[in-house]
Order: structure tokens, then C-alpha cells, then sequence
């Protein structure tokens, strides 16, 4: 039975997203896993007799390391987001003239003023209707 490139592809993005997502777990197992050689080698401590970290501030120092560049990844992966959504990448815009120009109407309006002579007495003085 032969699996398709797709579902091996699909994999590998969700070993990916795991590890991503288990980095500060995968320290705590790297360190239980070599307790020993980190407490003889690389210990802060290892020097001072007096002083039992057994390792741990080794650990703590890479914890902080680990949450410090997964902290720097997701800043860069946001302003990666927020730069990719402002500048859309896919259609060049091309500043275009308009073809012809839209010219303004000139409205006129008529008016007569009420208080004219000749205004006022058409209005009240005409022949009767009927």
C-alpha cells in the first residue's frame, strides 16, 4: 500500500506544529534524560561542592532561553501577518487617469421677491373666477 505525497506532507506540518508546540516540555526531557552529564559539565554550580542544584539552574536558564525565542517567533510571525495582510502582494495597483472629466452643472434658480409693487398687487387684485 503506497501513502500519497499529501498525507506525508500532512505529517510532517503536524510533527513541526507538535515540536513547536512542545519545546519548554522538550527541555524538561532533555534535562531528565541527562542529568548526569549536565550536572558534571554543565552546571553553573558544579564547582562549589556546598551549593546541590543538581543541574537545575541549567534548566532554568534554558526555560527562560526557550520562552524568550518563542516569544521573539510569535512577534515576528505577527508582524509577518500584519505586513502580508496590509500589502497584498498578488495584484499590482496601477494609478489610472480617468477618461474624461465630470464637469459641474450650473443650477439657476428663478426668485421673485415678495415685496415688489407689482408682485404684491397681481396677487390680490385679480378678476373674479368663474
Amino acid at each position: 500500500m503506497k501513502v500519497p505525497l499529501k498525507q506525508w506532507i500532512t505529517l510532517g506540518f503536524t510533527l513541526l506544529m507538535l515540536v513547536k508546540a512542545w519545546v519548554i516540555p522538550l527541555v524538561y526531557l532533555d534535562y531528565e534524560l541527562r542529568k548526569e552529564y549536565i550536572i558534571a559539565n554543565l552546571c553553573v554550580n558544579r564547582d562549589n561542592p556546598i551549593v546541590v542544584c543538581e543541574g537545575k539552574c541549567y534548566l532554568a536558564e534554558k526555560v527562560v532561553e526557550a520562552k524568550k525565542q518563542e516569544e521573539r517567533r510569535a512577534e515576528q510571525t505577527y508582524m509577518a501577518n500584519l505586513l502580508f495582510q496590509v500589502m497584498d502582494t498578488g495584484k499590482p495597483f496601477i494609478f489610472q487617469s480617468p477618461e474624461h472629466f465630470e464637469t459641474r452643472l450650473a443650477i439657476t434658480f428663478g426668485y421673485v421677491s415678495p415685496f415688489l409693487p407689482g408682485a404684491v398687487a397681481s396677487e390680490i387684485f385679480h378678476p373674479p373666477l368663474g
